[in-house]
């Protein structure tokens, strides 16, 4: 009996000490993520909210101020007009480049032969550097016959149109300029989730008689949900961010229509040297995307209770 005893503390002394020799391993190999996600992001993050309530000589803070840098923000004339921008930019984002990747990796998924080949393809403009084709884009757009659009538009006689120049579309350009640039990556990660759903699926349901659209919604769309949320709220959160388009492509014209609240922040920092207002700007930009993540995760954990 006290041989059966010692056994078992015996066991569990060694259980213990290979989990401790686990969870160490573990934390050995997380900690360089760790201190990269300190120094990177929590701490920049977590002094810039401190700053935002401090009057700044540069980046220097001399008197604490509270929350008049934010009053600033918000009594600023362009404030509401900025974060329409911004919304409108989410808005036409989610219209056009939040669908396209799905749509691209169900018909990605549905290829049998030279499915590399396309994987490739749509992937190239991802490694393009967002400047560069920000300025592909802006030549396309040029208002002149020398664009490219407007060169084609000549062949059929037709004017040339000033296309970033007017700010009714300019948003739309420019989400349309993102879209190529960024629908490639995007599509590659819902087409690797689109490779793990079981094909057992899409054969019970070929069986039963249903077409190519009927086994999308009944089979696709739902096994991705996760990922399809995932994808939602990770598009908003990157276009709410939005700074290096419009700088490249119209300077946030013409008169403020394509200013974003990143731009904004930069401009105010950067070149208006007023630096508790950009920190004030960030601050507000990083709250909105705050709710949002946990948005997020809230309707996450109700889909997965769901499944």
């Amino acid at each position: 009996m006290e041989n059966k005893t010692t056994n078992i503390a015996a066991k569990a002394k060694t259980t213990r000490l290979h989990s401790i020799k686990k969870n160490v391993f573990g934390w050995i190999l997380f900690a360089p993520f760790a201190l990269l996600l300190y120094f990177f992001i929590l701490r920049p993050q977590v002094i810039g909210i401190i700053y935002s309530l401090f009057d700044l000589v540069g980046f220097t803070p001399t008197s604490f101020v509270g929350f008049d840098n934010y009053v600033n923000v918000f009594t600023n004339s362009d404030f509401l007009k900025i974060l329409t921008n911004t919304l409108k930019y989410v808005f036409w984002s989610l219209l056009i480049g939040y669908p396209l990747p799905v749509i691209m990796a169900i018909m990605l998924n549905e290829i049998v032969r030279g499915q590399s080949f396309f994987r490739v393809s749509v992937y190239i403009p991802t490694i393009v550097p967002t400047i560069a084709a920000s300025l592909i884009w802006f030549f396309m757009y040029y208002p002149d016959q020398a664009g490219l659009l407007n060169a084609f538009l000549s062949l059929f006689g037709v004017e040339p149109f000033t296309w970033l120049q007017n700010e009714n579309y300019t948003i739309l350009l420019i989400v349309i300029s993102c879209t190529w640039k960024g629908a490639g990556g995007t599509t590659i990660l819902f087409l690797a989730s689109l490779t793990s759903i079981n094909q057992e699926l899409y054969e019970a349901a070929i069986v039963d008689g249903a077409g190519f659209l009927a086994r999308v919604k009944n089979i696709t769309l739902p096994q991705i949900s996760s990922m399809l949320v995932l994808g939602f709220v990770q598009q908003v959160i990157s276009v709410f961010q939005i700074i290096e388009q419009p700088m490249t492509m119209t300077g946030g014209g013409p008169d403020g229509a394509s200013m974003s609240m990143a731009y904004w922040a930069y401009k105010e920092g950067f070149e208006g040297f007023r630096i508790g207002n950009s920190l004030a700007i960030s601050t507000i930009t990083f709250t909105i995307l705050i709710l949002m993540t946990l948005f997020y995760f809230k309707l996450n954990k109700k889909l997965e209770e769901n499944v």
